[in-house]
């Protein structure tokens, strides 16, 4: 996904991004994305050329790289722990939320696969679900 992005920033074509927009989204405990059962809703298209759009795309790598020190170190956190890393960036819960579910969407997983819960009482749950 990063690499398609680069790609398109250096060879000067103009970004965009497909998501696919679905009624539910990726919270199962298993390994499946939930989405992938159900047809989108439809498909939105973020480029650069659109400020609002280019704040999402900036939040969507923001998080993406908090997920990806997740998975490299192997921790858990929970998805009010990502907002209060930088919340003057963010702004409000719900701009996490939605840059959340558009990685599992993009990735095609859940959640939990990007070591990403809900709350914090999901991480009490949690080692009852890891191998």
């Amino acid at each position: 996904f990063c690499k398609s992005i680069l790609k398109d920033i250096t060879e000067r074509r103009s970004l965009s991004i497909s998501i696919n927009q679905f009624r539910n989204y990726c919270k199962n405990l298993d390994a499946h994305c939930s989405c992938s059962y159900d047809f989108p809703q439809g498909q939105e298209i973020l480029t650069l050329e659109k400020q609002c759009h280019a704040r999402r795309i900036d939040i969507l790598l923001s998080v993406l790289l908090i997920v990806q020190k997740l998975l490299q170190e192997n921790i858990h956190m929970s998805k009010r722990d990502i907002y209060y890393m930088h919340p003057s960036l963010y702004s409000e819960q719900s701009i996490v939320d939605q840059a959340i579910n558009d990685i599992c969407i993009l990735l095609q997983c859940s959640r939990h696969n990007i070591n990403v819960v809900g709350t914090s009482l999901e991480l009490l749950i949690l080692p009852r679900y890891v191998n």
